[in-house]
């Protein structure tokens, strides 16, 4: 894929000065804020954990702003567009559940150890054999990760301005490596907290101007149905029905049953990223208590299930609205691969993952385009420094600490930590271009979660609830259940006809097989774990405490308003989890 130094002819839109002076302004505030905080962040608890001095609401908020990068933005809105509301399920039963999960039962365990990140948790369970194969899997999995942000901030600079690819990304990357090198993990939260008020104020333009112009929920429905049936789509009904199409694998886009969604995606992926996740999970430990710790995840919750309306919304609108704006005709865009190969730039075709910006350039003029810009910014910064922080923290202290320099100084791992920041964000501009390369970014995603998240989540569990679990089994659980995941994806790479054994349908989608592949290897992941352990011989008691459930006893506050307690807002957000699952049945 080949661009010109900085400029390709083709744009959709022109930035005023406004909308310069609003990007230009965003791009120096952060910088700012990460040369006022680097005083504060020169000892290892301060740059790694942010002084565990974070409120519940801050913690909260920067929690759900790590995960609500460019990445969700845009590959959420293409993914939408692939397979209709169903990709709101990855918000709702994907997402809720797990987040009150961590909050109410792992979250106690993770900020009694002070652990500093979840690999740190495996080696006070397992041992190091255990925290260095979770550790090496998760630098991986998040310099992939930060690549795919870089990727997908490139696509809207690309695509809305026409600024190329390698100029996009080495401009953000430098930003992102400035304020978390100064300021660490304080100055990304703080820069996550910022970001997410720009990111709602930006993005909620398209879902609001979009259903004046479709009509309404109902006129974007029928629109929906108008163009998907002038698309071919044998079935267009199905892409504004949550659960309804789930009973047969052929009845919706995405080729799924409802047992992928509830165990694959709701058990396996969702429990696997929300708990045992270090990019999210590290947001909530640098919390002032556990009291704030519990709550943070809750509020994120509370919050999550309402970005289904400026991410998912946006995608069903595209294929209501989105026209060619030379000829009015009706826009299909295409697989990622089709429209980034070089037949189909030359065809000036789209993929899903620009929806979100061909959307952006449809209704934002001066001065509101400059602030969609910005937060599509936003939310690329907002991922990328989660990613690399995250790297940062699992590389100083689970590698460079345990395995390279175990005589290690508090401020000689400081020093790591800064220039580990930079080494991070180096590879991860390398891995952002291997992303051009799947139909989707969401696809892709996913993928790496069923790699290294969901048997995460199979050794954790296993050790936290389990006092049997032994060192061995901890170790060669993760350790089969990755390469299972890994080998069945290419199974099915090389031979397609394995995709009825793995996800049941030749019908299933990419994201099908990914809910179904995650869901094998956790199973994996656990029986593994249980046969090895009951061969081998188990830690005694008294080293457990403070690591395994029914060995540990919980600080509660007691005495406390109804209005204060954890699980009051818990069940406030129950209510409404069912409440959407049940409206948009």
């Amino acid at each position: 894929m080949k661009f010109s130094p900085l400029l390709i002819a083709s744009t959709l839109v022109h930035l005023s000065l406004v909308d310069f002076a609003i990007i230009i302004f965003y791009f120096a505030l952060v910088i700012i804020i990460g040369m006022y905080l680097k005083e504060r962040s020169n000892t290892g608890e301060d740059f790694f954990m942010a002084g565990r001095e974070m409120t519940a609401w801050v913690a909260g908020l920067a929690f759900l702003s790590a995960n609500l990068g460019s990445l969700e933005l845009m590959g959420w809105a293409g993914n939408a567009y692939k397979y209709g509301i169903l990709a709101a399920h990855w918000y709702w039963i994907g997402a809720i559940p797990a987040m009150l999960f961590l909050a109410l039962v792992m979250m106690p365990f993770y900020y009694i150890c002070k652990t500093h990140s979840v690999p740190g948790y495996l080696k006070l369970r397992y041992g190091k054999g255990a925290q260095t194969l979770s550790a090496i899997s998760f630098a991986a999995m998040t310099v992939l990760m930060s690549g795919i942000n870089m990727y997908a901030m490139a696509v809207v600079m690309h695509v809305v301005l026409g600024w190329d690819l390698s100029f996009s990304i080495w401009i953000s990357s430098v930003t992102v490596a400035a304020y978390v090198m100064l300021g660490g993990l304080r100055s990304a939260i703080f820069n996550e907290v910022l970001q997410f008020f720009l990111i709602w104020a930006g993005a909620l333009l398209i879902p609001i101007l979009g259903l004046i112009e479709a009509g309404g929920w109902d006129g974007m429905k029928a629109k929906m149905v108008h163009n998907l049936t002038e698309m071919g789509n044998a079935n267009p009904t199905a892409y504004t029905h949550l659960w309804s199409t789930l009973g047969n694998y052929s009845d919706n886009p995405m080729g799924i049953h409802w047992t992928g969604i509830v165990f694959g995606l709701g058990i396996a992926i969702s429990c696997g990223y929300w708990t045992t996740d270090f990019l999210v999970v590290q947001r909530v430990l640098a919390a002032k208590d556990l009291r704030s710790a519990e709550m943070a995840p809750i509020i994120g919750a509370g919050f999550k299930m309402m970005v289904p309306f400026i991410v998912i919304l946006p995608g069903l609108l595209a294929i209501a609205l989105l026209r060619d704006p030379n000829t009015g005709a009706l826009m299909h865009l295409v697989p990622a691969d089709q429209a980034w190969s070089a037949a189909g730039q030359a065809q000036g075709l789209h993929g899903y993952d620009e929806v979100l910006p061909l959307m952006l350039a449809r209704y934002c003029g001066p001065g509101l385009l400059g602030l969609g810009i910005t937060a599509l910014m936003a939310g690329f910064m907002s991922g990328m420094a989660g990613n690399v922080s995250a790297f940062a923290t699992v590389w100083t202290y689970d590698i460079y600490g345990e395995l390279i320099n175990t005589n290690a100084t508090d401020a000689t791992k400081v020093k790591m930590g800064r220039w580990i920041t930079l080494v991070g964000i180096i590879i991860s501009i390398g891995t952002a271009y291997i992303v051009m390369h799947a139909q989707s970014i969401m696809d892709y995603v996913q993928a790496l979660f069923s790699f290294f998240i969901a048997p995460l989540l199979g050794t954790v569990l296993t050790g936290m609830l389990w006092k049997r679990a032994t060192r061995a089994a901890g170790f060669w659980g993760l350790l089969i259940g990755t390469l299972s995941s890994v080998g069945m994806y290419f199974w099915v790479k090389y031979d397609p006809v394995a995709v009825k054994y793995i996800a049941f349908s030749f019908a299933a989608q990419d994201q099908a097989q990914n809910m179904f592949r995650a869901l094998w290897c956790l199973v994996i992941t656990m029986i593994v774990t249980v046969l090895i352990s009951l061969a081998t011989t188990p830690k005694p008691d008294e080293e457990l405490k403070g690591l395994v459930m029914g060995l540990t006893p919980l600080p509660r506050e007691m005495n406390i308003p109804l209005l204060k307690k954890p699980i009051f807002w818990a069940s406030i957000v129950i209510v409404a989890f069912v409440a959407v699952n049940i409206i948009f049945w």
